[in-house]
């Protein structure tokens, strides 16, 4: 399929400016930025379902939300049921509660201490929240106090994670939180972590006269791991009932699920190597266990935080998400773990699970099966049988299915086609266009094209799918500089046909060539893709990378001395060693926030892929830019936050000081007071500097008076 694409994207550069393009409009500054309106226009967003006959739609002219029905097309203001339009908050260290557009109300009482993460209970009577490292709830109707713990300190957390469980397990979307309500609000389970044995990390802070260090517990690859407990309380207050199992195993415990009718409660265990997934069902009373899930793999397991398991309300069966084939499938399963059957099966991808329609036995979900590169929509029954794409065309599609399932609003584009939005029936009948972002005048713009395409990497094994953004006016006599974006991580893509808005759209017209590129093991080949990477990060990312560059520079309107690669975090570690290890290929680099040295991350992330330093050495050797440091060439600037607590400046300042001992010219920016993300202060200079760079190295003339 691959020499077909690429056939036709040869034919594209053969082409001659017409008359025509000639007379199109030119995109002014702020357009080609994406800041003015040009080839599209705002539209309404389309935010979820008010009930199965009605959806939600947010007015961009007023902001307001209305409700429309599916059939008549009947638009009313929509008012949201009290309990989801209740508001939880956190003001002045204490927690308020505010209904609708009533007066919020003060819940707690203590201005020296603040609460965090307050969680409003399933039947709205109870918020549950962390003090001091202690898990606590109030009585919404008189503000009383129940304490659930007592033994929190700097280095015991109760509901409040661990850094390396926020960071990598529960998710960062839970901002520490490690307390769950049981659907009936009459119990909580929560994790307790003991930090005590894991090492300390001091960020050093340097504001005002003397400083001061910022000290968080860190397990680096091969370090201690915090302890971990899985407890239980009921709601009124009641002795910490602690789940069967050894807090000193070296282990992990993944997000919990409470079952639908809160009699028990599925807790996710994995071995420290990451090759081994159990589920045991806990009775949340005595803290019994069982097992009834037994997952191995020989390279390791993701320890999913969302959607790993979806319980049904029959209460007899739960939904399983698994890429033990190589591809990511879901299972159905009955509560006593016996596999029913596979829902879906073969060479692609599930993504999310949307809907599961109980009354007629059908799953809804997403999934990456036409293209890895776009997303659709499909139902299957229970059975597995009678699957059926309910959306169309060469899209990626984000979709919003009705609480019936009989119908669906998508959000769908591709690279040359802007967000458009359609009502869908359950068939995948078109009901009704919606909404259509392309503008009056799309056609009469000039700008640079972008394709979506794929080349085969250099072993033929894989196609790496890759998106173009080519010049405005692009001639394929002249010669052009790369920006080539990246990100690289495992299973994580960055390649989606999608509609790329206009940003890109500046650098088209200055004349560069832009494209985003991913390599076998970011997800588009599942599984059986990603696990080339076990052992041995940095080989294959840079072995395809290295692929995409010669491809480009193969091409006679590319500039054999003028391909930038850029990325941040694990972009910016590749792009460290592209500018080391494959500087025969890589002219310019801008890395942000690199990690350098993989024994310098923190264990779960790391140790996934890797193993420990200890069990692994040569693969850690191979891994590490420091490795490779002696054939650094070109010109690579780099970017790191002093406060950075994810990737620690630690591994800028290795890499710096090897630079250095080589006298090798390179650029460095610390950001002071930014953590991974740069601080939102700091992002306009950042962005002044990225455009010099750029000007001063691709396209080598000044930077025009727009960015002064």
């Amino acid at each position: 399929m691959h020499k077909v694409i690429l056939n036709s994207f040869v034919i594209v550069g053969l082409l001659f400016l017409t008359p025509l393009q000639a007379q199109k409009k030119e995109l002014s500054f702020a357009q080609a930025w994406g800041q003015e309106a040009s080839v599209t226009q705002p539209i309404n967003q389309y935010i979820g379902w008010a009930d199965n006959d009605h959806y939600i739609e947010r007015d961009r002219t007023d902001g307001r939300r209305y409700q429309v029905h599916v059939k008549t097309n009947e638009r009313t203001y929509y008012m949201p049921p009290v309990q989801s339009d209740t508001e939880v908050s956190i003001k002045n260290k204490d927690i308020y509660i505010r209904y609708g557009n009533d007066p919020e109300r003060r819940l707690t009482q203590s201005p020296d201490v603040e609460e965090k993460n307050p969680t409003l209970s399933p039947d709205g009577k109870y918020v549950a929240f962390t003090r001091d490292n202690d898990l606590y709830s109030v009585k919404i109707e008189d503000g009383s106090e129940v304490r659930y713990t007592s033994d929190g300190t700097n280095v015991i957390y109760n509901g409040w994670s661990s850094w390396v469980y926020y960071e990598e397990i529960l998710g960062r979307a839970t901002n520490y939180k490690a307390f769950w309500w049981s659907p009936d609000s009459k119990q909580l389970a929560f994790m307790r972590f003991d930090d005590t044995q894991v090492p300390m990390f001091p960020i050093y802070v340097s504001k005002g006269q003397h400083g001061y260090l910022e000290e968080t517990r860190y397990p680096k690859a091969g370090d201690p791991n915090p302890e971990v407990k899985v407890g239980f309380v009921q709601v009124e207050g009641s002795p910490v009932i602690w789940a069967d199992f050894n807090e000193k195993d070296d282990q992990y415990f993944g997000e919990p699920y409470w079952s639908f009718d809160s009699q028990s409660i599925m807790v996710q265990w994995m071995n420290r190597d990451q090759t081994n997934l159990k589920f045991y069902s806990v009775n949340p009373n005595d803290g019994s266990k069982h097992e009834i899930y037994d997952e191995k793999q020989s390279t390791w397991i993701n320890l999913d935080h969302s959607e790993r398991i979806t319980y049904l309300a029959d209460n007899k069966h739960y939904i399983l998400k698994s890429d033990r084939t190589g591809w990511a499938h879901y299972y159905l399963y009955t509560l006593d773990g016996k596999l029913v059957n596979p829902l879906t099966s073969g060479d692609w991808q599930v993504t999310s699970l949307e809907l599961v329609d109980e009354k007629n036995n059908v799953v809804y979900f997403t999934a990456r099966k036409e293209n890895s590169a776009t997303v659709d929509l499909y139902r299957v029954n229970y059975s597995g049988k009678g699957l059926k794409r309910l959306t169309f065309g060469d899209y990626t599609h984000q979709v919003e299915v009705s609480p019936d399932g009989k119908y669906f609003i998508t959000n769908y584009s591709n690279v040359s086609t802007p967000n458009k939005v359609a009502l869908i029936d359950n068939a995948g009948k078109l009901v009704s266009e919606l909404a259509d972002s392309r503008s009056a005048d799309f056609e009469n713009y000039n700008i640079g094209k972008t394709e979506y395409f794929t080349i085969p990497s250099d072993d033929e094994k894989f196609d790496l799918p890759v998106i173009v953004t080519y010049p405005v006016d692009f001639d394929k006599s002249k010669v052009y500089p790369v920006i080539m974006s990246i990100y690289g991580g495992p299973d994580a893509g960055s390649v989606k046909n999608t509609w790329k808005g206009t940003s890109n759209q500046y650098w088209a017209k200055e004349g560069v060539i832009q494209i985003t590129c991913d390599h076998r093991a970011s997800g588009h080949h599942g599984k059986q893709g990603v696990a080339w990477m076990h052992r041995n990060l940095g080989k294959w990312e840079m072995v395809d990378y290295i692929t995409v560059a010669k491809w480009l520079k193969a091409k006679s309107w590319v500039a054999d001395d003028k391909l930038l690669i850029t990325g941040h975090s694990y972009g910016g570690y590749l792009t460290c060693l592209a500018l080391t290890k494959g500087a025969d290929y890589f002219d310019y680099g801008i890395a942000g926030a690199p990690v350098t040295g993989w024994e310098l991350y923190d264990t779960h992330y790391t140790e996934r892929w890797m193993d420990t330093p200890q069990d692994n050495p040569q693969g850690y050797h191979e891994g590490s830019v420091l490795t490779y440091v002696d054939q650094y060439k070109g010109m690579l600037r780099i970017m790191h936050g002093d406060m950075d607590d994810n990737v620690h400046m630690q591994n800028t300042i290795q890499l710096i000081d090897a630079l250095t001992d080589r006298s090798v010219p390179f650029e460095l920016m610390i950001y002071p007071g930014s953590r991974h993300g740069f601080a939102r202060s700091k992002n306009a200079y950042d962005f002044k500097e990225r455009v010099r760079f750029y000007y001063q190295y691709l396209l080598e003339k000044a930077v025009p008076e727009d960015f002064k």
